[in-house]
């Protein structure tokens, strides 16, 4: 067994007080967890590659609901900043809905994780460079704060794996396991928000 595990969102209990030293740490806990996926094998990596599934998923889920469309109203730009960032998820969360129905030791996963860790990486740097320092600078403490809370309050009421059954049978097998994590993710965050 690892000893080193990274913590799925929420699990740690990190006392991050505004949304950009949330996010910018879970892009940290995220490259972990790409590491961890790629030096085990079995049971460990199928753990961890559930925990980067569930991460990511919460992760990018917040930021659509949180950050984009703070971005789109309250920076120069903005409008397109968060389209080009919608783009990236976009893409990220079809990779990551292949790579889910494919088990960990199938040939063709190790090469699909190394495309989505590249596409991962270059989302979350444009994400760093384009909103997120501009959202410390644009943003008062209190609103940060608030952001964090709403990102918290989401991570707590995601499960940790989408279960079958929770759905009508129907709708979890069009939506799939990502698609229905990312749903529940978004109720979470507009009922935290109060948009419920």
């Amino acid at each position: 067994m690892s000893t080193l595990r990274t913590p799925q969102a929420g699990d740690d209990r990190a006392a991050d007080t505004d949304v950009v030293s949330l996010l910018t740490r879970q892009h940290g806990d995220i490259r972990n967890l790409f590491d961890e996926v790629e030096q085990t094998k079995g049971d460990e990596r199928r753990d961890a590659f559930h925990r980067l599934v569930r991460l990511l998923a919460v992760h990018e889920t917040a930021e659509e609901e949180v950050v984009h469309p703070f971005a789109r109203r309250n920076l120069p730009g903005g409008e397109q900043v968060a389209k080009d960032r919608l783009a990236e998820e976009r893409a990220a969360k079809e990779t990551l809905a292949a790579l889910d129905d494919l088990d960990t030791d199938d040939p063709k996963f190790m090469p699909q994780l190394l495309k989505l860790r590249r596409d991962v990486q270059e989302h979350a740097r444009a994400e760093e460079r384009y909103e997120f320092s501009h959202l410390r600078r644009s943003t008062d403490a209190a609103g940060l704060a608030a952001m964090a809370e709403a990102v918290k309050a989401a991570e707590a009421m995601a499960p940790t794996r989408p279960h079958p059954g929770v759905e009508s049978g129907a709708a979890n097998l069009a939506l799939g396991p990502v698609a229905a994590l990312v749903d529940r993710t978004k109720d979470a965050v507009r009922k935290a928000m109060g948009k419920d």
